[in-house]
């Protein structure tokens, strides 16, 4: 019997690209851009819960973009901060479970802290898993899954090192969606993206709304997803069961 697609995607993850290029287009500070990102994301946030997606991943901080100016990283730290202090009660009110996924080593005393308290005043909410990725490499995040079995004695095999990832917590994304224009994941869920469906928008990240994330879950429900298998196999419709792929 054919399956049938789900109204959306259940975990739907996006590379927010172009609040730098959204700034420099208007002859504004490219910090300017990230707030204006944030206020997106806070937007794509609602969205995701008036649509009854069930998980959220996006990609705020690589472990690369540490090499960009030391203006703009001290910016984005400082405005991380201040967007944990506005965000988090909205978030804890509607139902919202924060989780921060990444290296923390490197992060100020304060930013860990604040990470920590977000995390711990949202651990009960299960609306909507929402999961920021801050300094972040899918490289680091393999890298660390290996580490991690290596230490306990652990054989490292495919299921291991599933286990053992930053999203072992989550199922992994049925979408991933980047914006800006460009054609590449960027170390982003090396991993856990072997199996999703890519979108690729031309809109600039402070100008994706709610139309633009329609717009990809209703690309996403035209696409057959077999996992290995033949279309005969999973149906003429495709088969959007949110397993791991075999």
């Amino acid at each position: 019997m054919a399956t049938t697609h789900p109204v959306v995607p259940h975990h739907v993850a996006i590379v927010m690209d172009g609040n730098g290029r959204w700034a420099t287009k208007r002859f504004l500070p490219r910090i300017a851009g990230h707030k204006q990102g944030v206020d997106s994301l806070s937007r794509c946030v609602r969205a995701c819960l008036e649509r009854g997606i069930g998980v959220l991943t996006v990609f705020a901080f690589s472990s690369e973009n540490w090499n960009r100016p030391s203006e703009e990283v001290s910016g984005l730290m400082e405005l991380l901060a201040l967007s944990l202090a506005k965000e988090v009660p909205s978030l804890n009110e509607n139902g919202v479970q924060l989780h921060f996924v990444g290296e923390r080593e490197r992060l100020s005393e304060k930013v860990r802290a604040g990470l920590a308290k977000a995390e711990s005043d949202t651990s009960a909410n299960s609306r909507l898993i929402f999961n920021v990725c801050f300094n972040y490499g899918g490289r680091w995040d393999i890298a660390q899954a290996a580490q991690k079995l290596a230490g306990r004695g652990e054989a490292i095999t495919e299921l291991s090192l599933d286990r053992a990832m930053a999203l072992a917590h989550v199922p992994d994304p049925d979408l991933l969606i980047r914006t800006g224009g460009e054609l590449r994941i960027s170390n982003f869920l090396l991993w856990q993206a072997a199996y999703s469906e890519l979108h690729f928008s031309d809109k600039l990240w402070p100008e994706f709304d709610e139309a633009a994330l329609d717009e990809a879950i209703a690309v996403f429900r035209t696409r057959e997803r077999r996992f290995g298998k033949t279309s005969a196999q999973v149906g003429s419709h495709g088969n959007n069961d949110n397993v791991k792929a075999a």
